[in-house]
């Protein structure tokens, strides 16, 4: 375990391959969601704890329980329930911390537990740090490193999103082309530009 492998899983996962523009995934919260940058952060916020959080719980799981005991298939299961409790954890946080930022998320928050941005995470850790059923040397650290950077390439994509749609606010934009439709064209540049990215080699 070297720096080459903390800057590669950091370039891959918030660039080459973000969660968003290139693997497609968590595009239900990216689309509602972003609208507005505040509740855009606190969103990317949530997924990023409940991913980094998740890749943590699912690699023990997955090294002590699943594998030593021949129940593999039943990953996608388990893990599910271990995000859907962490979701659980974050959803009353957030409705004692902030209650007008809990309604404002409404059934999105709770959609967290079937993002498959999160569960996408978990599964893609259990794939790449695991080797015919053994842990790679510092898998664990890794995974959550994984998880983290993740968490970050999902933040950045609502981040940028956001402040564009913010932006569009001040501008005239035909009544056909507002809100959706337009949030739909723009990500679908933006996942143009990221695949600028894929040209870099390590």
């Amino acid at each position: 375990m070297n720096y080459t492998q903390f800057l590669t899983i950091f370039i891959s996962a918030v660039f080459i391959n973000n969660v968003i523009f290139s693997r497609f995934l968590g595009l239900c919260p990216f689309v509602a969601i972003s609208k507005k940058t505040q509740p855009a952060l606190a969103m990317s916020l949530a997924v990023s704890f409940v991913i980094t959080m998740a890749s943590v719980i699912t690699w023990l799981i997955f090294r002590f329980l699943l594998i030593p005991f021949n129940l593999i298939y039943l990953r996608t299961i388990t893990f599910i329930l271990v995000i859907a409790t962490f979701v659980q954890f974050v959803e009353m946080v957030i409705k004692k911390i902030n209650p007008a930022l809990y309604r404002f998320f409404g059934i999105y928050l709770a959609l967290i537990t079937t993002n498959c941005a999160v569960l996408g995470a978990a599964i893609l850790n259990s794939e790449s740090f695991f080797n015919q059923g053994r842990p790679l040397p510092g898998s664990f650290i890794l995974s959550i490193f994984q998880g983290l950077c993740m968490g970050l390439g999902f933040s950045l994509a609502m981040l940028l999103m956001s402040g564009i749609r913010e932006r569009l606010d001040f501008c005239s934009v035909p009544k056909s082309m507002k809100d959706f439709p337009l949030a739909f064209i723009i990500a679908s540049l933006m996942g143009l530009s990221f695949l600028g990215f894929s040209g870099f080699k390590f």
